[in-house]
């Protein structure tokens, strides 16, 4: 009875490297892996700095070729008495309010797919819009 165990010992391994071996399938909502960032920097830096400027104020490398100049993004605040406006701010990133002119559509690439709602992305694309709101209310003017 005890003849069994050294071959037992020799297949579990064996079968242990062909089982961690099994190539996955295509990735599905499921499995998806992350490539666009979450945080706000990067995707300030990845979306908004080219037309708005690495400090936010509308100078990006972009401005001076658009028929609308940059807004500075860092003087919302001092526009609104003080107050950031998050939520206005996060309805105008994720496109529920009327956009600002210059942004053009939501198709445009300015945008890209990376605050869309599309099903299986829903709530990363709330948290990237909250998450790039939040870093435009932190480089206001003080």
């Amino acid at each position: 009875m005890k003849a069994w165990i050294p071959g037992a010992l020799i297949t579990l391994p064996l079968m242990v490297v062909l089982v961690s071996a099994e190539k996955p399938g295509p990735p599905g909502p499921d499995t998806v892996e992350m490539r666009e960032p979450v945080q706000g920097a990067a995707l300030y830096k990845a979306h908004c700095a080219v037309c708005h400027g690495q400090d936010a104020k509308g100078g990006g490398p972009m401005a001076k070729s658009l028929k609308v100049s940059p807004s500075d993004l860092t003087r919302i605040a001092a526009q609104n008495r003080g107050h950031f406006p998050l939520a206005r701010v996060q309805k105008i990133i994720a496109g529920e309010v009327p956009i600002p002119a210059g942004h053009g559509t939501r198709e445009m690439p300015v945008w890209g797919p990376v605050f869309s709602q599309i099903v299986w992305d829903q709530d990363l694309g709330q948290i990237r819009v909250y998450n790039l709101a939040r870093y435009i209310e932190e480089k206001q003017a003080k």
